[in-house]
């Protein structure tokens, strides 16, 4: 039920949760509704902490409430928060708070006026550290950063990790203004967003303790099953036009380099952050597992599914990727670091293969 509540800071309503004696504290996660969110949310639950989500809209957060098993759900609570780049727009949901978790992240993948994408970045991280400040239980605090802040378009390396910044998008969205491409400003919004980040905790020196993961393109199964197909998320597209028949060449993104991590995987590394922040402080992790292109796809999809060969392409079995799915020498982004520090390896690619088709099989 959807009740009137002082909690949000806009005074929007919020569904409320029914708060349980035994927990680990409260994670805040903003744009519960995402992808990524909506997998963090349902891990953090199922790891005994109770969750407050933001969103932009109650309404939008119907399918995750439903999503959500019976008996975690009751630990999850909702709040709105139309804008967050407004002053203070955090400060009632940071209450009681331990960890937060900034997933809300404006997204535009096609060319737009840059103003409003930048400043929605920025200054929604802003907001959400400068509440973090006022409220002294926050302990940790992990900002949902991107590969897009590693890579550069105009000097591409052989080999990126962690030590990398993007050095080029933010001045190309300078130079083209509203002609900038979509996934120009796209990068500079998460390298602008993630510079905002470093630059609070040099200059703030909060006591909580901060990270940022920075993950290539993320796949998996999602809580919430969209209705239709043309409702997937993006960085899935290529295991679900792969299954459906898409020609290889034209399946995925166009123009991507096919990295990719397990959205489960992201999602532990921001639980492992929450529990572990003294490991993290202060560090960047390049979330990245396997380089897939679609053949990769293909080959995993038609073995497990070999009714369906006469719909997935075959192609080349075997071709144009690595043993185990590693990087090209040419091409290499470390996603190792995490793997020393957390001390578990990624998620295997044909288990993120198939569990998304398992999950989504019925609109696909």
């Amino acid at each position: 039920m959807i009740l009137p509540t002082s909690l949000s800071s806009t005074n929007c309503p919020s569904i409320p949760a029914n708060k349980t004696t035994m927990s680990k504290g409260l994670a805040l996660i903003t744009g519960i509704n995402g992808f990524i969110a909506a997998r963090t949310a349902l891990t953090f639950l199922q790891a005994g902490y109770r969750v407050r989500g933001t969103a932009r809209s109650l309404h939008s957060t119907k399918p995750l409430l439903s999503a959500i098993p019976a008996e975690l759900v009751a630990n999850l609570e909702i709040v709105e928060v139309p804008d967050i780049t407004i002053p203070g727009a955090f400060d009632q949901a940071i209450k009681g708070v331990t960890t937060v978790a900034h997933l809300a992240s404006p997204i535009f993948l096609t060319s737009t006026a840059p103003g409003p994408v930048l400043k929605a970045a920025v200054e929604g991280t802003q907001r959400v550290l400068e509440s973090a400040l006022t409220e002294p239980t926050v302990k940790s605090f992990t900002l949902m950063s991107s590969v897009a802040a590693i890579i550069d378009t105009e000097s591409p390396n052989a080999h990126y990790d962690e030590s990398n910044w993007n050095e080029s998008s933010e001045r190309l969205v300078r130079e083209l203004g509203n002609e900038v491409p979509g996934y120009i400003l796209y990068f500079a919004s998460k390298t602008a967003a993630e510079k905002a980040l470093w630059k609070f905790r040099d200059e703030h020196k909060p006591a909580f303790k901060i990270a940022a993961v920075n993950p290539v393109y993320v796949a998996g199964p999602p809580v919430v099953v969209p209705e239709t197909r043309d409702k997937i998320h993006g960085t899935t597209k290529l295991i679900s036009d792969v299954y459906s028949g898409i020609e290889l060449a034209k399946s995925g993104l166009p123009g991507a380099f096919p990295s990719y991590v397990d959205v489960r995987d992201v999602a532990r590394v921001i639980l492992f952050g929450a529990e572990n922040p003294e490991k993290v402080d202060g560090e960047r992790f390049l979330l990245s597992g396997y380089h897939v292109p679609a053949q990769a796809v293909a080959d995993i999809l038609r073995e497990r599914y070999p009714e369906r060969e006469g719909v997935i392409e075959k192609g080349e079995p075997g071709q144009g990727y690595e043993k185990g799915y590693g990087y090209p020498k040419e091409r290499v982004y470390d996603g190792s670091k995490v793997v020393r520090v957390t001390g578990e390896g990624y998620i295997p690619w044909e288990k993120t293969v198939v569990d998304f088709v398992e999950s989504v099989k019925a609109i696909l």
